[in-house]
């Protein structure tokens, strides 16, 4: 039989206190160790059955309607996301609009410049 050993951190009768560490950390014998093995229960391995299911436990459709399943569930999935989706109101989203068209003229500006800089330069080099 294993020995089994087990370490308490503090007395739970006293009251610990913030500023002193508990004196003594020995480990505590256990005296039916057979107990503490028999709470230990290993865990029962599930038998699989081998009919046709699909994630939903649900049997498998003749093979010519899988298709048509295969879009009702794409679109209840759908649905199901769509609801979850915590939508902005008005203000922010003119803000997000205005963001977007800021961010698009700054760039245009950009790549206007970078054009007019490989044009001068095309320019000096063919001339």
């Amino acid at each position: 039989m294993a020995h089994v050993t087990r370490i308490k951190a503090h007395d739970p009768a006293k009251p610990h206190d913030g500023e002193s560490k508990p004196k003594d950390l020995k480990p505590e014998k256990v005296e039916n160790p057979e107990k503490i093995e028999k709470t230990i229960k290993p865990k029962k391995e599930k038998k699989v059955k081998k009919e046709k299911k699909n994630k939903d436990g649900a049997k498998k459709p003749f093979i010519l309607f899988r298709p048509f399943v295969a879009f009702g569930r794409y679109l209840r999935d759908s649905w199901r996301e769509l609801r979850q989706v915590r939508w902005p109101n008005r203000k922010i989203t003119w803000k997000m609009v205005l963001a977007v068209f800021v961010y698009t003229a700054l760039f245009v500006s950009f790549l206007v410049v970078v054009d007019l800089l490989f044009d001068w330069l095309f320019n000096i080099i063919l001339k």
